[in-house]
């Protein structure tokens, strides 16, 4: 062992620092749990006492309804005799601008999810890899390495890896408690910065997702202009990650930043806000790398697309994407029923998780709940949750994610995913956990 691990360490010392350092953050148990998975998958017939995957937030609820529109439009493929027609067009090289009717479509979608109440221009949509290369882009254009940003915790802890890991840029954690249900707050904002300034440290911006990952909640209009306020005095950038807006599953209704920055009453500097989307969650597509920056700010978007050829989204996918998001009548449809199953999965899982006692933040948005598992502690610690956390992946096989991975400051906090699995697999999620907070079961627990 001791061979190998220094043979090991002569590669690395090979490689540069940015691909041997530890800032992408996947030595954590919120990505252990993924290789605990992935190492002994469950299977109601093959492998019935493996691990139930609770730790992915994927939406696999509403495939049939894309399956179902791509049968009915065989020519948005390019890959069928009906869509053969458009190969050359679309296989050759594309300006990284992107094709112009997916961009449209695009834009078209963005408001559409948020009600129509605001529109998006499409020439301030800018492609990215998915998600985390769309943050990464944003990071380059906004901050220097050693510049940082303020992070509402608990915060989704790939952040760490697409916003800080290559950039350089550190990412300060603003506390928040359950005493308020996890709300941000002005004077915590305020703390963190100050702190941040003592240390000598720029702070460049604030960056949040709303709604929330992990918590699946939704800042209010009010909250939301309390933090155009306070990135307005601090003269500092306010990045939104809006990709769970089309996750709500019951009142409120989402409020995009982009309605907050569009209201008369509100002073705002628009060219210190931008918003991250991406189709992943809300159409269930994270196969397709589809990353969204859209920024007011005229020298980012310019900044930001040419950044943007480093992780391009295929023209084939463009193709498909804009004459399905151009669907109006499918669209509607989609979203219509995708939040009635998510409802209705949500209502289940917690409804099964009360019957044992077993309670959840109050929230209404998201693929996951953000659970209480705090009367199981064997202690109220890190070191408890991480005991804990052990038992639930090693003895009950299920991987949740515990809440010390989302910079979580409180111990027994874990995200359980609910909408990347079948009725039956729930199920037997569901009674594991009864099983497993059985009083019979104490020992086992502390």
């Amino acid at each position: 062992i001791t061979h190998s691990f220094l043979k090991k360490n002569r590669k690395m010392e090979n490689l540069s620092k940015i691909a041997t350092n530890d800032g992408h953050g996947e030595n954590s148990p919120y990505f252990d749990g993924w290789k605990a998975y992935d190492e002994n998958p469950y299977h109601p017939i093959n492998n019935p006492n493996g691990v139930i995957q609770m730790g992915l937030a994927e939406n696999q609820l509403s495939f049939d309804l894309i399956q179902e529109w791509i049968q009915k439009n065989p020519k948005a493929s390019i890959c069928t005799k009906e869509g053969i027609s458009s190969f050359k067009d679309i296989a050759i090289f594309q300006d990284y601008h992107g094709l112009p009717e997916f961009r449209h479509a695009m834009a078209k979608f963005m408001g559409q999810v948020r009600g129509n109440r605001v529109t998006f221009d499409p020439n301030r949509i800018v492609m990215g890899g998915g998600a985390t290369g769309a943050s990464e882009i944003l990071m380059f254009c906004l901050a220097d390495p050693g510049d940082a940003f303020l992070v509402p915790s608990p915060s989704y802890p790939a952040f760490d890896r697409d916003l800080r890991w290559r950039t350089g840029v550190p990412l300060i954690p603003v506390p928040c408690s359950s005493a308020n249900d996890f709300q941000l707050e002005r004077r915590a904002l305020e703390e963190a910065y100050k702190k941040a300034q003592q240390a000598n440290i720029k702070v460049k911006g604030l960056i949040l997702a709303n709604p929330s990952n992990p918590l699946g909640t939704l800042m209010n209009q009010d909250a939301l202009t309390t933090l155009v306020s306070f990135i307005n005095e601090k003269n500092i950038h306010l990045v939104c990650d809006e990709i769970y807006s089309a996750t709500i599953f019951r009142s409120p209704e989402f409020v995009s930043i982009s309605e907050v920055i569009h209201d008369p009453n509100v002073v705002c500097n628009k060219d210190l806000i931008h918003i991250l989307y991406s189709l992943s969650k809300d159409m269930g597509l994270p196969g397709f790398r589809v990353g969204i920056v859209y920024s007011y700010n005229d020298a980012v978007v310019a900044c930001a697309r040419k950044m943007s050829s480093f992780g391009l989204v295929s023209s084939q996918t463009q193709h498909l994407l804009a004459l399905m998001l151009s669907d109006e009548e499918f669209v509607a449809r989609f979203l219509e029923k995708n939040t009635k199953r998510l409802a209705k999965r949500h209502m289940l899982f917690t409804k099964g998780l009360e019957e044992v006692g077993i309670s959840c933040l109050r929230s209404n948005a998201g693929l996951f709940v953000w659970m209480d598992f705090r009367r199981l502690l064997s202690e109220p610690t890190l070191e408890g949750e991480m005991k804990l956390w052990r038992i639930i992946i090693n003895d009950v096989k299920l991987n949740v994610s515990p809440g010390s991975s989302f910079h979580c400051f409180e111990p027994g906090w874990f995200r359980v995913c609910f909408a990347n699995m079948d009725d039956h697999t729930m199920e037997v999620a569901i009674q594991k956990i009864r099983s497993f907070v059985d009083p019979k079961n104490e020992s086992l627990v502390k």
